[in-house]
């Protein structure tokens, strides 16, 4: 039942002064581990293509946020309404009104990390988002196509800024069991547009062996270091890493919502048709009843480890890798 992504857009080169996007990473220092987002092992696995709970492994990525809900915490006005990002999300989606709302870094130091099995992103449905509610249990909600008439569209761009050769792009623009299509060498200073909360994707691997390998903490942090286009990792009052700039491979992800409509868009805004928490365990209550599985709901299902689990071995598809 999972909703088939729409094709991607590519941009070629986004901006024309790549250094400035530079300076706003140093800027905008610093970051945290990603692992953050996820409440517990259960919805570690789920996201990560695991069968079952595992030990959360904190690996050498980082996040930080630059715009959010339109507000931006930088100097990324230009780059949130940026032309070609917003003639990307308008192609993809069809769309007549396009509300950029979203951007967010990934950094990853190039240790030896290798790729996951794919990963969609967050999806929104209306009256029913990340602000309130897990992310691991939205992406179910998503990926499950039971709740596709209330789902809030939104174009995701990913761009690059990173001159290394490693750490590209996959992804899965006709679905998890097509074959995938590869990003990666000139990368840089480029984007790829597309319906990422239902393409899969994933980072391609980076580092090599002899790079090493440390141990990281939900607390651990990257930041600048004292020395000029140099980085380091600390843990609490402990220098774990230091390397050097060109090392780090950066991303940014943009995020709009769409409307194929003022009609459409007047829904969202006044809330009609909005989606609560009993009509969401319903629809997944029938739907598994249906399917011959009896269940029973638990306490705080959108957390509860067991009910996660169960979901994600009824609706997630992972890629064939």
């Amino acid at each position: 039942m999972q909703p088939a992504a729409r094709p991607p857009v590519l941009v070629p080169q986004l901006v024309d002064d790549p250094e400035r996007v530079r300076r706003l990473v140093e800027e905008q220092a610093p970051y945290w581990p990603v692992q953050r987002y996820m409440s517990n092992a259960a919805e570690y696995a789920t996201l990560s293509g695991d069968d079952e709970a595992t030990e959360m492994v904190v690996g050498p990525v980082f996040r930080g946020d630059w715009a959010f809900g339109g507000e931006t915490f930088a100097d990324v006005d230009w780059l949130l309404h940026h032309p070609a990002l917003v003639d990307g999300a308008r192609r993809v989606f069809d769309a007549e009104i396009v509300r950029p709302e979203i951007i967010y870094a990934n950094l990853t130091w190039q240790l030896p990390f290798p790729q996951g099995a794919g990963h969609t992103d967050i999806p929104a449905f209306r009256g029913f988002d990340r602000t309130e509610h897990p992310v691991t249990f939205l992406t179910i909600m998503g990926l499950s196509g039971l709740f596709e008439e209330e789902r809030v569209k939104i174009a995701t761009a990913v761009s690059w800024f990173y001159r290394g050769r490693d750490g590209g792009f996959e992804y899965w623009p006709d679905g998890p069991d097509a074959p995938s299509v590869v990003h990666e060498g000139a990368i840089d200073n480029t984007a790829i547009v597309g319906d990422n909360d239902f393409m899969w994707h994933r980072v391609r691997p980076t580092g090599r062996p002899e790079d090493g390998m440390v141990t990281l903490t939900l607390d651990s942090e990257l930041r600048r270091d004292d020395a000029p286009g140099t980085w380091r990792i600390v843990t609490g009052d402990e220098v774990v890493a230091n390397f050097p700039g060109e090392k780090l491979r950066v991303s940014l992800s943009w995020k709009a919502r769409v409307f194929t409509s003022a009609e459409d868009a007047r829904r969202h805004d006044e809330h009609t048709d909005d989606l609560g928490l009993d009509e969401v365990l319903r629809r997944f209550s029938a739907d598994l009843r249906g399917r011959g599985i009896d269940v029973e709901i638990p306490a705080d299902p959108e957390r509860d480890p067991d009910f996660i689990r169960l979901l994600q071995r009824t609706y997630v598809r992972y890629p064939s890798t």
